[in-house]
């Protein structure tokens, strides 16, 4: 794969931060957007601008047939059995909280474990604390290994009888581990518990089978994967969908509306209240479009060289702790010592370096690390070592900056 003629295709790359050319190194918060995105959404809008579904006219059918089509294109990229099972939404979180509203709080009870992990984003964590504090069910947390990882033995261990869900990050936005997820979703389902993976951080990154996976609910962002902000996805198995209460009501999602009661359309659009994400999801099918093309195996296998390469440059720098496992996904998360990560962050922003600096939305991981915060570099398709190679190089400017604490 030619990362350098890849580059090509996002023009945001092609310019100068602060008098140098730019090293974006934050896609795991965001990623760019290649041509052939903006141009579906531009199409939509000069051409095919209408509502779907509820008009005969010749727009609202090409409107229709794009927004439904984007729909067969990531039940094609992720393996789902059918259509029916892909919910678009605004993205993981709001995914996840659908879940939390309307499938955990129908379904626990007091005494029922909802299981997660302390590697958690926030918007894994929070709605199960408030489906908990709402039906009486208790959090468990599967104990991690030093370096990050899960061990299954641990993961044997936590999950019980009384395990309702289980709810776990595909990879983990801080450390980069990969989880197990096949294997964890095994163990759930011997104990009678559904999985809910977590996938904002491995659909952009590498192929996903959720059929070989045999998670039950499967969350993820498309903007994070080339695709424009404010759509998401929310696989479900048919079944569980179909036992699942909508959280959102109003126009599109009803069959038959009474004075005094209501029925829901069949799925997909049971999920789907209102005008839906027209633009966003036709940018989202172009942008499966684009990685395909590309091919995620290729896409994997650069990212891992670079995040290979970034490991062994940033080892070399005196004073420099690497948080996470040795194989992880594409972003490295460090702190150098006696600098704080937002001043290393800024120092490096003043050379034309992204990287991003804070808590990640991980508290609880943050304080599993012992540090109040980190920065990450994360990459992603259109990077190179070339930009490793700068991000070394302004860290030690950020070292020089403040002193030789050394």
């Amino acid at each position: 794969m030619d990362a350098r003629a890849i580059r090509e295709q996002f023009p945001i790359l092609n310019q100068e931060v602060n008098g140098h050319p730019l090293v974006y190194l934050d896609s795991a918060a965001t990623s760019q957007k290649p041509i052939a995105v903006m141009e579906a959404l531009d199409n939509y809008y000069k051409q095919n601008n209408s509502n779907v579904h509820r008009g005969v006219h010749t727009l609202g059918t090409r409107a229709t047939d794009q927004y439904e089509g984007a729909r067969d294109k990531v039940k094609q990229f992720i393996h789902a059995s059918s259509t029916e099972e892909v919910i678009f939404t605004r993205g993981t979180t709001t995914s996840i909280n659908m879940i939390g509203y309307g499938y955990a709080r129908h379904f626990l009870q007091e005494g029922d474990e909802i299981v997660l992990t302390q590697m958690e984003h926030h918007s894994n964590i929070i709605p199960w604390q408030q489906a908990a504090k709402y039906t009486g069910a208790k959090l468990k947390y599967i104990p991690m290994e030093e370096d990050g990882t899960l061990s299954l033995d641990a993961v044997r261990s936590t999950i019980t009888e009384a395990t309702k869900i289980v709810a776990i990050a595909h990879v983990s936005n801080v450390l980069g581990t990969i989880n197990p997820v096949k294997e964890i979703a095994e163990i759930a389902h011997q104990n009678g518990a559904i999985i809910v993976a977590d996938g904002a951080q491995g659909v952009p990154h590498m192929k996903v089978d959720v059929q070989e996976l045999d998670c039950d609910f499967y969350a993820f962002s498309g903007h994070k994967m080339c695709g424009p902000t404010g759509v998401g996805v929310l696989y479900g198995k048919k079944a569980l969908l179909e036992k699942m209460e909508p959280v959102e009501f109003g126009g599109e999602m009803i069959d038959f509306v009474d004075l005094y009661d209501s029925t829901w359309k069949e799925l997909p659009w049971k999920f789907e209240g209102g005008t839906p994400i027209i633009a966003g999801a036709i940018g989202l099918g172009a942008a499966i479009d684009f990685l395909q093309e590309v091919g995620l195996d290729n896409i994997e296998k650069q990212e891992q060289e670079i995040v290979q390469y970034a490991q062994s440059k940033l080892s070399e720098v005196e004073g420099i702790t690497i948080y996470g496992p040795v194989n992880r996904g594409g972003l490295i998360t460090f702190n150098i010592e006696g600098v704080h990560p937002h001043d290393t962050a800024t120092v490096l922003d003043a050379e034309g370096i992204a990287v991003r600096a804070g808590h990640h939305c991980a508290q609880p991981l943050m304080k599993w690390l012992d540090v109040t915060a980190t920065a990450r570099a994360s990459f992603y398709l259109y990077n190179t070592t070339d930009d490793v190679d700068r991000l070394v190089e302004g860290i030690q400017r950020a070292k020089e900056y403040f002193g030789d604490v050394f």
